[in-house]
């Protein structure tokens, strides 16, 4: 807190890391290069500020001693890595759990922490509204009717098929590729193709245009259209990262309408409709892992802070919506909800079978892992993905993942430590104090994200997810601020005193 005592400098840094703390708010769920920076200055700034006399008092939370071990290990793991300076390069990543205590220390009032919530929802939207106006617009050549005869359906490209470039340049008109088509080379056209979820490269050959007065009867199609069944990636240009994020800040926004006393006010309003514009954006991704983590959440949330007969009713509700998802599921990728068929679902299956094998192989895997990042050297010695017959990449779990990079004692404390951040959040909530609605909602909107983050967690290593864990640690941050500045909400004995 500043006050008169302070000096001129001490309350110039303390200002600046506030500014700082919302300037994160606003750029985390729109650029990650932005977050990054507003969380390194105003990491920097908090620790300039120690230099100034009163030096800022430093909290204890529950979670300090799991989260600095599994740090600990995490560095071990590294620097005994396979590939030790690849994994030592990786820790700025694991730093990144710092953004907890840069909120959940520097947060100077239960009014800022509110005002921090209510901007990270307002900032999503934007790139709701972006995505919005993007499928409105629609954006690159989508072909109908291609004809047996034509360049096009002579390399591969069918009906439905969405054209993005052109040799790298993108499309926005058939004339476009009829230019390319026209340019003299031997080197065929490479045309970037949009095809339910997957990205192929079609190769047409140079001067195989047909004969005709169009662009259309050039190519030997009927009609074309803006492309607009591409899945929703917001400013991020990776639909799962968006789809992580957004069930997160769903999560908030839901505690905070939950927790609202008059929904029927302008607040309830505003959040009705964040809400509506985060499920459409969610329901664009077509994430199946997510819309899983968000009814997940939706349903804790839910079964804490509403009754009964409100849960049926809302349950009524909620079935049309889930069909509406299934529908969007079968038109967009093609595949149901649990698909045998569906390529990235036996590739995982193949993945979590060859990671849990090389885990297992030797005793040293089990106790520090692998090394983070070090399958990207190794896994044609390991033989892993099916020796490279199938895309190489990652464990698609978070928890096999941190087991087989840094070991099952690694894996055990990062357990432990979103264990007992969740037991926090739950003894907050069952308190009987009385507290801000805003304040509820925050602790609310935290635990329903966590459920839903773990549960996507299990087929995505969302923890590897640069952008969505950073959201993850400010939203922990912030409840731990709320915890620490309202210490009566919570039961006596609860850490919360300052330790110098």
């Amino acid at each position: 807190m500043i006050d008169e005592t302070h000096s001129l400098p001490a309350k110039v840094l303390d200002g600046a890391i506030v500014a700082f703390l919302f300037i994160f708010a606003v750029a985390a769920p729109n650029s990650i290069a932005a977050t990054q920076s507003a969380w390194l200055i105003g990491l920097t700034l908090w620790s300039v500020r120690f230099a100034f006399k009163p030096r800022p008092r430093v909290y204890r939370t529950p979670i300090d001693y799991l989260v600095l071990g599994f740090f600990i290990l995490t560095g071990i793991s590294s620097f005994l890595s396979y590939e030790p300076m690849v994994s030592i390069g990786k820790l700025r990543a694991a730093s990144l759990f710092t953004i907890v205590y840069l909120f959940a220390e520097n947060v100077p009032s239960l009014k800022v922490a509110r005002w921090l919530a209510l901007t990270l929802i307002a900032a999503c939207m934007v790139n709701v509204f972006f995505t919005a106006g993007e499928r409105l617009v629609g954006r690159a050549v989508k072909v109908s009717g291609v004809l047996e005869q034509g360049p096009l359906y002579k390399a591969g490209i069918r009906d439905g098929d969405t054209l993005l470039e052109a040799d790298k340049r993108k499309l926005h008109e058939p004339q476009e590729l009829v230019t390319a088509l026209s340019q003299a080379g031997n080197e065929p056209v490479r045309v970037l193709t949009y095809r339910h979820e997957l990205l192929p490269v079609y190769e047409v050959a140079r001067g195989s245009l047909l004969s005709g007065s169009t662009p259309l009867e050039q190519l030997g199609i009927r009609s074309w259209s803006r492309g607009r069944d591409w899945r929703a990636t917001g400013f991020y240009g990776q639909f799962i990262t968006y789809a992580e994020v957004l069930q997160l800040v769903i999560a908030v926004t839901l505690g905070l309408f939950v927790s609202l006393p008059i929904k029927r006010s302008w607040a309830g309003v505003g959040l009705a409709l964040a809400l509506a514009g985060f499920g459409f954006a969610l329901l664009l991704t077509v994430t199946r892992a997510s819309w899983l983590g968000a009814l997940v959440s939706t349903m804790l949330i839910l079964l804490f802070g509403v009754r009964r007969r409100t849960l049926i009713f809302i349950g009524l509700l909620a079935i049309p919506v889930i069909l509406a998802g299934l529908f969007v599921l079968q038109q967009k990728r093609n595949v149901a909800f649990i698909d045998q068929a569906d390529q990235s679902t036996t590739w995982r299956e193949t993945v979590w079978r060859e990671g849990f094998s090389l885990l297992i192989s030797k005793p040293r895997h089990l106790l520090i892992g692998v090394g983070m990042d070090s399958i990207k050297r190794h896994w044609r010695a390991w033989g892993m993905f099916e020796n490279g017959r199938i895309p190489w990449g990652h464990m698609h779990s978070d928890f096999l993942q941190l087991a087989l990079e840094r070991g099952v004692p690694a894996l055990i404390l990062w357990l432990a430590f979103l264990v007992v951040y969740a037991r926090t959040l739950w003894r907050s909530l069952r308190s009987r104090q009385q507290r801000h609605w805003i304040e509820a909602g925050i602790l609310l909107g935290a635990l329903g994200g966590l459920a839903g983050f773990l549960t996507s967690g299990l087929v995505h290593y969302n923890w590897g997810d640069s952008e969505v864990v950073m959201i993850f640690y400010f939203i922990m941050g912030l409840a731990l601020a709320v915890r620490r500045l309202a210490p009566s909400f919570f039961v006596a004995g609860s850490a919360g005193v300052p330790t110098a």
